[in-house]
């Protein structure tokens, strides 16, 4: 806390991988639906990623915007979640909703990486 009694502000490095957090939860929500209208057993596996991603990014957001002294381990953890979805986004090469969810994760996954080995 300043003395004014306010927090300070979060680093841009911070404010970036929260964005990057939210962007990618909304991209999983969204690659749910649409999974969804799918069907067909392959899509079990791709719905389990999405739907770890987008938890395991909502919560790491949260958690950097307060500051919370276990963000880094939470980053980490997010990383791995994003990693897992792209891979299983990327077993549907040709479905453009696939590939945008993919290209979300793997930006966030490098985010959160970056900031699970900085210091919070």
């Amino acid at each position: 806390m300043t003395q004014s009694g306010t927090a300070p502000a979060m680093t841009r490095q911070t404010q970036d991988a929260v964005e990057a957090c939210m962007t990618c939860h909304g991209i999983c929500e969204e690659t749910m639906s649409a999974c969804l209208n799918m069907g067909g057993q392959a899509q079990l596996q791709i719905m389990r990623a999405l739907m770890d991603c987008s938890e395991t990014t909502r919560l790491c957001a949260d958690m950097m915007m307060r500051r919370s002294p276990m963000s880094a381990d939470i980053c980490a953890m997010c990383a791995r979640a994003c990693e897992m979805c792209a891979e299983a986004c990327m077993s549907l090469p040709d479905d453009a909703q696939m590939i945008r969810c993919a290209e979300a994760c793997r930006r966030c996954a490098d985010m959160c990486r970056s900031m699970a080995g900085a210091a919070m």
